[in-house]
C-alpha cells in the first residue's frame, strides 16, 4: 500500500496574493524530512479551470486541478488565501468574488479543517464559515470585516486564531508561515514543527499565536553543543538548574558557558531557563486545567509566587489572567502524566 499524505487544497483566483499561495507549501514540504515516517502532506492548487492564474504580484501560477476535481477527494485542509484592491483614494478593499465564495462554501463541506490566510478571512466570512466565531485578518481590513459581517467576532491582534479545531484564520501575509507551522504542530506534534521552523530559520510561535505575548521558542544555533544544552534544559526543566550544572554537563567553565549563551542565543543561561519555563507554563495554561501549584512544580519554578513573578517579567501579566484570556476553545485539555 502506498504512502497516504494529508491532502491540502489551496484555493486560487485571479489577483490572489502570491506569498499566501506559495508560503504554506514551503512549510508543508519540509515535514517528511523531519519525521521518521516519510508522511506529510499532498498540496494541490485548485482553481475554476486549469488555465494559469495571475497573482497580485503579476506571476502566473498553474493550477493542479479544478475545484470540481478536488471536490471528489477527501480533503484534509482547505486553505483560502486572499488579496486586496486599492482604489484611487488609496482605500483598501478585500477581493471577495462571488464565484470563489461559492466554491469555498461547497468545498468546506468536504474537508476536515478550513483555514484562511490574511484577508482570505473575508472569503470565509462571506461563505458563512465564520458566523459566531472569533477570527482575525490583516489589521488594515479588520474593521471592514467586522462591519461587513457583524456575526463574526473580529480580533485584529493575534497572529492566528483557532476556533474549535475546525476553522483557523491568520493575520498578515507573512503570518501564513506561522499559521502553517501551527497546523503542522497540530498534525504531527510540536517537535516536528520546531524542526521545520529551524530549517526555515524561523521562530516557532506558541499555540494560539497571540502577537503581544509571542516570544521566540528557541533561536537557531550554529553549534551542536548549544543544541545539546537546550535539549538537556528541556528534559530537566522541572529540576534545579544552575550555571554550574550546565557547565559541568557541557564540560566547560562557568564563564565559558555564559559566553556561549551570549554569542549563540544572545541571552544568559538564567534568562534562557526562565524563558523556557515560562513558555512551557504558558502552553500548559492554554491546554490543560492543571493548578498553578502543579504547573509551577513541573516547570521548575518550585512555588506559585516564583511562577507569577517570572510570568510577569516575561509576559507582563499573571498566569491566571493569561489563562482567562487565552485558554483554547475546543482544544484538548486534561491532566499531566
Amino acid at each position: 500500500m502506498g504512502t497516504v499524505n494529508r491532502l491540502i487544497v489551496i484555493v486560487l483566483f485571479e489577483g490572489v496574493d502570491l506569498l499566501d499561495v506559495t508560503g504554506p507549501p514551503e512549510v508543508f514540504s519540509l515535514v517528511p524530512r523531519e519525521r521518521a515516517e516519510r508522511v506529510g502532506y499532498e498540496v494541490v492548487l485548485a482553481a475554476e479551470t486549469t488555465e494559469p492564474v495571475r497573482t497580485a504580484a503579476g506571476v502566473r501560477i498553474l493550477p493542479d486541478a479544478t475545484f470540481q476535481e478536488v471536490a471528489e477527494r477527501a480533503i484534509d485542509t482547505l486553505l483560502v488565501p486572499g488579496s486586496v484592491e486599492v482604489d484611487d483614494e488609496r482605500r483598501i478593499h478585500p477581493i471577495v468574488e462571488p464565484g470563489t465564495v461559492a466554491r469555498v462554501k461547497m468545498l468546506a463541506t468536504r474537508t476536515r479543517r478550513v483555514a484562511s490566510v490574511c484577508v482570505g478571512a473575508h472569503i470565509l466570512a462571506a461563505a458563512g464559515l465564520l458566523d459566531g466565531k472569533r477570527a482575525t485578518t490583516h489589521w488594515s481590513t479588520a474593521r471592514r470585516l467586522a462591519d461587513d459581517h457583524p456575526a463574526v467576532r473580529v480580533d485584529p491582534d493575534p497572529i492566528f486564531i483557532r476556533e474549535a479545531g475546525e476553522v483557523w484564520t491568520g493575520a498578515g501575509i507573512s503570518a501564513c508561515l506561522d499559521l502553517s507551522l501551527a497546523l503542522v504542530a497540530e498534525d504531527f506534534g510540536e517537535q516536528v514543527a520546531l524542526r521545520v521552523a529551524r530549517q526555515l530559520v524561523m521562530y516557532l510561535k506558541r499555540p494560539g499565536g497571540q502577537s503581544q505575548f509571542s516570544v521566540p521558542l528557541e533561536r537557531v544555533s550554529t553549534t551542536r553543543r548549544i543544541e545539546d544544552l537546550r535539549l538537556y534544559i528541556r528534559n530537566h526543566i522541572d529540576e534545579r538548574l544552575t550555571v554550574a550544572d550546565l557547565a559541568a554537563y557541557a564540560h566547560v567553565s562557568d564563564r565559558q558557558l555564559t559566553r556561549i549563551f551570549k554569542s549563540e542565543l544572545e541571552t544568559t543561561p538564567h534568562a534562557y531557563i526562565e524563558s523556557a519555563r515560562v513558555e512551557m507554563a504558558g502552553n500548559l495554561l492554554e491546554t490543560t486545567d492543571e493548578t498553578l501549584d502543579r504547573i509551577a512544580s513541573v516547570c521548575g519554578f518550585g512555588t506559585v509566587d516564583t511562577l507569577i513573578r517570572a510570568f510577569h517579567r516575561r509576559r507582563a501579566t499573571t498566569p491566571s489572567e493569561y489563562r482567562a484570556r487565552f485558554r483554547g476553545r475546543g482544544g484538548p485539555s486534561g491532566a499531566l502524566a
